[in-house]
């Protein structure tokens, strides 16, 4: 079942089941392979302004599709990227940002916050 908001028969709902089933066929369960496939129909909804609310991560993040797992099943420090955090560094006004690596770019902006 698609997530809420969306209709049976659209594209999103088409989107949603390929992608459910693509999980399925990689051997992911049932539930998580609902989960990750509401999770990308909503993220595309949001960018394409199909939804009543958006966060800004999921307009300004590369596209799920785009991505293709970039950052999934990968061991350590997961999250924004180091481009991500540029970004917000930028917006917030953090000097030296340029010179400073994602871990010192993760804890200055989280430190404006």
């Amino acid at each position: 079942m698609p997530p809420r908001g969306v209709n049976q028969g659209t594209k999103r709902a088409r989107q949603y089941e390929h992608i459910k089933q693509g999980e399925r066929e990689r051997g992911t369960s049932q539930v998580r392979s609902e989960e990750i496939a509401a999770r990308t129909v909503n993220k595309e909804r949001a960018r394409a302004g199909e939804s009543r609310s958006r966060s800004a991560l999921s307009v300004s993040d590369v596209s799920s599709g785009r991505r293709g797992g970039q950052r999934s099943g990968r061991s350590g420090p997961r999250g924004r990227t180091r481009d991500q955090l540029y970004e917000e560094a930028r917006k917030l006004g953090v000097g030296g940002r340029s010179k400073m690596n994602k871990e010192q770019l993760r804890r200055a902006v989280d430190a404006r916050k």
